[in-house]
């Protein structure tokens, strides 16, 4: 989880610039100790106007005016403290801090009882990460028997959480909220020192009285829903974190932090377009970037994430999660000869890590390398022997090395672990099938088809099942099924026909047979179409344009349906100059993918 952080309100930034500009005489400048110069009074003038202006500035909220201003200031008395503090404060609100230390030093050599100066040094130190140095001045201000507004002193709280002095800081910040109570923001800075030691109870307790103080804070909402999200309340965490963004869109953070939970939850979709907007917003962070391929991932979109979690390895090589990630992505893209070296090596990193045996287990698959597959499946079972996707998935490798025996108590410990899970009772049904239990595998299927209605296949392999168990109404049915839920398979089509003939119902049997065959062409067609298109991309990869249209016109004249064809033929087309038709087939290809 990302560490929880005080925020300074913009209000609070101004609070000890402007108390500086009240305490001011107006004709200060002019009254100070002028340095020897050609026309002393002129360049007092000069200042005083200048510093006036600066003034104006200031409370137009124009400080890069006021910076100007007070520079000249400084330029024209050097000797004025007021110039130097004045430049400070607001080299201080621009973030400048390094040359703002710089003013606010020289400000107090030559004032060293000037506390608004000694404030924002404090403040510049604490905000550059020189803590050590500001903590003195805090303590100095706080000893001088004023007390520290308290946008100030959760700086001071935060910077002595930095130095480990996390139980001074959150006893300031109790001390300052027993004195204002229905301060939001102070409730906010405490929650986020009980955060920072992960007392999330505490946290919790206290940035839910800054949104109840102050629901209209952006801070305190983010702060809770990374409190929740740590604490895996993640519906209520996403609830919080949408209202952070809601009330501050332009937040990088705000939008990570959702981004981040959403992917926690499973809502990839919902996820994308928040951290593309984090990454929009210039958080180019690697959380960020990793969160984005988690969820690319998610929704399938892998060759989207591949670049990204390319890059968060070679961020973290030494992150298990990260390589396995990494080597998932890969095996969904086909690579799993170079995926298995990265499972490798994250096994390496992490020995223990159950779910890594098993995605390695199923890369080797994808290489058709069963005994090695086997192999990390039986390694996964003996850390987690209750696993019911391991059981599952060895069962599934001994049945593609033709072993039934050991096939099938591993396929049916994985149907008893997860009752709910689709794929073990249609193995199954599929061995049973093989073995002439026709019986079982009816049940098997139906099984399996309660659990996903929407499988085609399966009611189509029911179908036939049924038929070689001469239940023939049965089969009919869930043939009929199967067609409805893929009408361009032709084998559904050839099931039915020969059911219906053995029914006696020879002119619909007649039909099916019609269709199938004009299916089977579709089919035929499309094969050929994806052979051309295919060779056409390599010729166009090799620079042989002419050759490739070639190929792509073969494609579009087996399957004109086939939009990647005419996108294919349309690219190459455009090589050659001929833009007219290049734009037609690049239409057809349009309107084909919105169809």
């Amino acid at each position: 989880m990302a560490p929880i952080a005080g925020k300074l309100p913009a209000e609070g930034k101004a609070l000890v610039l402007l108390i500086l500009f009240n305490l001011i005489p107006p004709n200060l400048l002019a009254q100070g100790q002028q340095p020897a110069r050609t026309d002393p009074a002129a360049a007092a003038r000069r200042a005083d106007a200048a510093f006036h202006a600066g003034y104006a500035a200031v409370s137009a909220n124009d400080l890069e005016k006021a910076r100007t201003q007070f520079q000249q200031v400084v330029d024209l008395e050097p000797r004025i403290e007021e110039g130097h503090s004045a430049l400070g404060a607001v080299l201080l609100q621009l973030n400048a801090y390094a040359p703002a230390i710089v003013e606010l030093r020289t400000a107090l050599r030559l004032k060293p009882g000037d506390e608004a100066a000694a404030t924002n040094l404090a403040m510049a130190y604490a905000k550059s990460g020189q803590n050590t140095l500001a903590i003195p001045v805090f303590q100095k201000l706080e000893h001088s028997g004023h007390p520290l507004a308290d946008d100030v002193l959760a700086v001071y709280a935060q910077a002595l959480a930095a130095t480990h002095q996390t139980a001074a800081a959150i006893a300031k910040l109790r001390d300052a909220v027993a004195a204002s109570p229905q301060d939001a923001r102070l409730h906010d800075a405490l929650g986020a020192l009980y955060a920072q030691q992960k007392d999330w109870q505490s946290a919790n307790d206290e940035f839910e009285n800054a949104v109840r103080l102050d629901p209209q804070l952006p801070n305190a909402h983010l702060h809770l829903g990374v409190a929740l999200l740590a604490e895996h309340q993640v519906d209520d965490a996403v609830r919080e974190l949408t209202t952070a963004v809601q009330l501050e869109p332009q937040s990088p953070v705000a939008q990570l932090s959702l981004g981040k939970a959403l992917v926690t939850g499973g809502n990839d979709e919902s996820a994308i377009p928040v951290l593309e907007q984090a990454l929009a917003l210039g958080d180019h962070s690697d959380e960020c970037k990793y969160q984005l391929a988690l969820a690319y991932q998610g929704v399938g979109r892998f060759k989207e994430a591949l670049p990204l979690l390319e890059e968060a390895a070679k961020t973290e090589p030494g992150d298990a999660a990260v390589l396995t990630n990494l080597a998932l992505n890969m095996v969904q893209l086909g690579n799993a000869k170079d995926a298995i070296t990265i499972f490798q090596h994250a096994l390496a990193i992490a020995p223990d890590a159950v779910s890594t045996y098993e995605d390695l287990g199923v890369a080797y698959l994808q290489q058709s390398d069963l005994n090695d597959a086997i192999r990390e499946f039986q390694s996964g079972l003996k850390l987690n022997p209750d696993d019911p996707q391991l059981h599952y998935n060895l069962g599934l490798a001994y049945k593609l090395k033709d072993d039934i025996p050991g096939a099938l108590p591993e396929l049916e410990t994985a149907a008893k672990l997860d009752p709910n899970a689709p794929d073990p009772p249609f193995t199954l049904g599929i061995v049973y099938m093989q073995q002439g239990r026709f019986a079982d595998a009816i049940a098997q299927l139906r099984r399996a088809l309660e659990l996903r209605p929407e499988n085609g296949d399966g009611w189509a392999l029911l179908g036939s099942v049924y038929h070689q168990n001469h239940q023939l109404p049965e089969s009919v049915e869930a043939l009929n099924e199967a067609i409805r839920l893929s009408p361009g398979l032709p084998g559904p089509h050839i099931t039915l026909a020969g059911v219906l003939a053995e029914e006696g119902k020879q002119e619909q049997a007649s039909s099916e047979r019609k269709t199938a065959a004009s299916l089977t062409r579709v089919a035929v067609n499309h094969q050929r179409a994806t052979f051309a298109t295919n060779t056409g991309n390599m010729l166009m990869a090799k620079g042989q344009v002419a050759d490739a249209v070639a190929r792509y016109r073969e494609a579009v004249s087996s399957d004109p349906n086939d939009a990647e064809a005419h996108r294919g033929l349309a690219i190459a087309l455009a090589r050659q100059g001929l833009s007219v038709e290049a734009e037609s087939e690049r239409a057809k290809a349009d309107a084909l993918e919105k169809r």
